[in-house]
């Protein structure tokens, strides 16, 4: 029998990457962002073994640290990470990957290990190239700055527009013995998935090989930030990476060790959704009584990317006719239901039921409460998904129309 108990639940008191054994991380400041905030972050893997994997953004304008990373992943090999904020390298034609290269080849110099085996993340502003110089500079202070307590440090060095660190862990008890997962994540904006979204770094001491890693991420991206949609944005640097360390010594059965993962990344896209740009509700759509899995979440995320229910539940109104013309949206095809037949609750009063009126709106108090909480019911099927969006406010609007400036 296999029992998880979760260590830190808050970025504030977590340790972040550095809770499992085998991992050393810092956060410096190396001159890339004007506000003179720590910009460097590095993880790095101290074994035995130093087992990736990695997940990235499916849209097709991606950041050169992605076009890098993906090959530094693929013989399931990873020895450390280097983030950095300040700036994204995307659309920064070939100097911005020879920027790249020259930061793993950096990093694997000073630390004594292949660059192919340096996974590289930026985050920032597009179009405009990284001042590498000043980049490559902070490399070394960074590696001198590691440290078996250092996750905290390299948590608040990627935050961008981001107001607090977001950091997780979990201790895993189970029949073969003791083992560690954790995890740091930054994100507030751009968070809409296609495979992963913002970026992410889990360790863990189980032993396990790249096959049940890979196995492992791609099950907890899938029911945990694929599930986070804020805004409807999907940036182009996502990356999620899991290092596997082996020091607990613990060979974890493959179900346990895919629930260990899941359960970091879930408290991680809980933090990233609490942190939402100008956000003033955290929301929750349950679908249930679908026929598929993808069809409750196709019907979850026509909801959340309405802005005009968005907009609603900023105003502190329940209106559930925006809901069901979102609804509306889907087609047939993906998701089967009858327009007569949905229900909709909000934080537990039904205020649509078959498909028209039922308890009066004014049941719902949304004023004060942070979480809202969204049941649909297609009556169609037993599947049932939960995907967290957050509402509209004038606060994101302000924020991401002076972000560049």
């Amino acid at each position: 029998m296999t029992t998880t108990t979760t260590a830190e639940d808050t970025a504030q008191s977590s340790p972040g990457v550095t809770a499992p054994l085998g991992f050393r991380a810092s956060g410096v400041t190396a001159g890339l962002k004007a506000s003179g905030r720590p910009d460097l972050a590095l993880v790095v893997n101290d074994g035995p073994s130093h087992v990736g994997a990695a997940v990235f953004t499916s849209n097709r304008v991606v950041g050169h640290p992605v076009t890098w990373s993906r090959q530094a992943v693929a013989d399931g090999v990873v020895h450390a990470v280097v983030l950095n904020s300040g700036g994204a390298n995307v659309c920064t034609g070939p100097d911005g990957f020879l920027d790249v290269h020259r930061t793993a080849e950096t990093v694997g110099a000073a630390l004594g290990i292949s660059p192919g085996d340096v996974v590289v993340a930026s985050t920032g502003l597009i179009g405009e190239r990284l001042p590498i110089d000043t980049l490559l500079a902070g490399v070394g202070p960074a590696c001198a700055a590691l440290s078996e307590t250092g996750g905290p440090a390299a948590a608040g060095a990627i935050m961008t527009t981001d107001t607090v660190p977001k950091t997780a862990d979990l201790v895993v008890q189970a029949d073969q013995g003791t083992w560690r997962v954790g995890g740091m994540a930054k994100g507030a904006g751009m968070l809409a998935p296609g495979l992963a979204t913002m970026l992410c770094v889990i360790t863990t001491d189980a032993v396990v090989d790249a096959a049940l890693a890979d196995e492992a991420l791609r099950t907890a991206t899938r029911q945990t930030f694929d599930r986070v949609d804020s805004d409807g944005c999907m940036s182009t640097s996502d990356t999620v990476v899991l290092l596997a360390s082996g020091a607990s010594g613990v060979a974890p059965d493959p179900a346990g060790f895919v629930a260990g993962i899941t359960a970091v990344a879930a408290q991680l896209a809980r933090q990233l959704v609490a942190d939402a740009e100008g956000a003033t509700h955290d929301i929750a759509i349950t679908v249930t009584g679908a026929q598929t899995q993808d069809a409750a979440l196709a019907v979850a995320r026509a909801v959340a990317r309405s802005n005009l229910f968005k907009a609603a539940i900023y105003g502190n109104d329940p209106n559930w006719g925006r809901i069901l013309a979102s609804v509306g949206t889907v087609p047939q095809e993906v998701a089967a239901f009858e327009p007569d037949e949905l229900d909709v609750s909000i934080n537990g009063v039904m205020i649509c039921r078959a498909g028209g009126a039922h308890a009066p709106r004014t049941d719902v108090d949304l004023a004060g409460q942070r979480e809202v909480h969204v049941l649909i019911d297609l009556h169609a099927g037993t599947e049932v998904v939960t995907l967290w969006t957050n509402d509209l406010t004038h606060a994101y609007v302000s924020e991401n129309s002076e972000y560049s400036t």
